[in-house]
């Protein structure tokens, strides 16, 4: 019995994760998107949002509300790459949104599974299955035949938005090592990456020139009671998303979060050919973004039937370990 109620625990866990994972990434790209139409500096906000996650974890700890461990100098060593691709990510996806529309934008990043099984060749895992081969390139098609019927083509939002899938993932593949070598929980894993991002992102404020000009625009747009709302929406879905992130990559695998992001792209692609603006419908660019969440969908189900034939194995494996 005991065994059943902790397998139906992890299971009901591994949903809420990914379910939670899904809902903060959709919401967070219409926030961020509303937001860098109102205040251009992409880097400053990542700054903010990533000290709001460190004081917040900080001072929870300091209460006793969650048992994360102080900071070891071994374990952050460990963790700055992961840190520095997950910066590196958001910085290339906050920029390309002020060129790349919501609908392209997600279908560009609907490549990440792509760049993670080509990762996981480079790292000696097994070769992807048929379906999940052909639902990859069914994607990548969909990316070219949409941008070739993208009005709003804007090379440096596309290139910007192509690094991001990049550090994207890389930091998704090192935060599944991360989690599983070392053990670490979720809220431990986003309280590194928002300690170690600070003095990295102060300095490239610093060197892009945003500092302190974004500051003295930020301060002016406190009179807007909107912004505002915008900005303290950011702010707490930037905490969520980091932590729904790493809790689902922990404990699902990076792969499991990546399809999550891909279905959530199905949603977010629709609600973003009617808000916010900035799409200009045309036959091509339709007709690449059904290709394209197709391919996503047809994935998702490729991975879904590979890891439930993993689990009957697992079972007949260990029932006739049983019969033994």
């Amino acid at each position: 019995m005991d065994g059943r109620s902790d397998a139906e625990s992890s299971s009901s866990l591994s949903l809420f994760a990914a379910v939670s994972y899904g809902f903060a990434s959709m919401a967070m790209v219409f926030i961020n998107k509303a937001i860098v139409m109102q205040y251009a500096h992409s880097m400053t906000l990542l700054t903010l949002q990533q000290l709001a996650t460190a004081i917040l974890v900080h001072f929870s700890r300091g209460t006793g509300y969650t048992k994360a461990r102080g900071i070891d100098l071994s374990t952050a060593k460990k963790l700055l790459p992961v840190s520095l691709f997950y910066n590196a990510n958001v910085a290339f996806a906050l920029a390309s949104l002020k060129g790349v529309n919501i609908p392209m934008y997600i279908a560009i990043k609907r490549l990440t599974p792509l760049a993670v099984l080509v990762a996981g060749c480079f790292m000696g895992k097994k070769r992807p299955t048929t379906q999940v081969t052909l639902s990859v390139i069914l994607i990548a098609g969909g990316v070219l035949i949409a941008a070739l019927g993208d009005f709003s083509f804007d090379l440096f939002g596309y290139s910007l938005a192509f690094c991001s899938v990049f550090f994207q993932t890389m930091y998704l593949v090192l935060v599944e090592r991360s989690g599983a070598e070392d053990g670490l929980s979720s809220v431990e894993i986003m309280f590194y990456n928002s300690f170690l991002s600070l003095p990295f992102l102060m300095f490239l404020i610093i060197a892009t020139g945003e500092f302190p000009d974004s500051l003295s625009v930020l301060f002016a747009k406190f009179s807007s009671l909107s912004f505002l709302v915008i900005l303290i929406l950011s702010l707490v879905m930037g905490i969520a998303l980091n932590y729904t992130m790493f809790l689902c990559t922990v404990v699902n695998s990076a792969l499991t979060t990546t399809i999550v992001g891909v279905l959530k792209g199905v949603g977010s692609t629709t609600l973003g050919f009617v808000l916010l603006g900035g799409v200009q419908v045309h036959a091509l660019n339709v007709t690449g973004l059904v290709i394209n969440t197709a391919g996503g969908v047809w994935y998702s189900y490729a991975k879904y039937l590979q890891k439930m034939s993993k689990t009957s194995k697992l079972a007949v494996t260990v029932a006739e370990a049983h019969r033994k």
